[in-house]
């Protein structure tokens, strides 16, 4: 059965944020950044845990997957079935702030 996606309103604005900055310049690369943070993390609904563990927070419940330049921070809730996008943090920031 499939996981639950729902996202944090940070990720929410993260990801606004991001496809702003791009379409400032670029409106078709942001258009194609989107759909691509889109697929990627609607792959999680069936492979949850396929991300990495976040190496800052050692936590096996926090994980990520890379889109380039992009972390996108995710928790998994396995009694829930559900998948919580956190953030969507552009890798040039450093660790993400949760």
């Amino acid at each position: 059965m499939a996981f639950k996606l729902v996202w944090s309103s940070t990720a929410r604005l993260d990801l606004w944020d991001l496809l702003s900055y791009i379409s400032e310049s670029d409106r078709q690369a942001a258009a194609e950044f989107g759909r691509s943070v889109f697929a990627a993390i609607e792959r999680l609904r069936e492979f949850p845990e396929s991300g990495r563990i976040v190496p800052e927070l050692s936590d096996p419940a926090i994980r990520e997957i890379i889109r380039r330049p992009c972390r996108i921070v995710y928790r998994v809730r396995r009694e829930e079935k559900l998948v919580e996008i956190a953030r969507i943090w552009h890798a040039a920031r450093g660790i993400p702030e949760m």
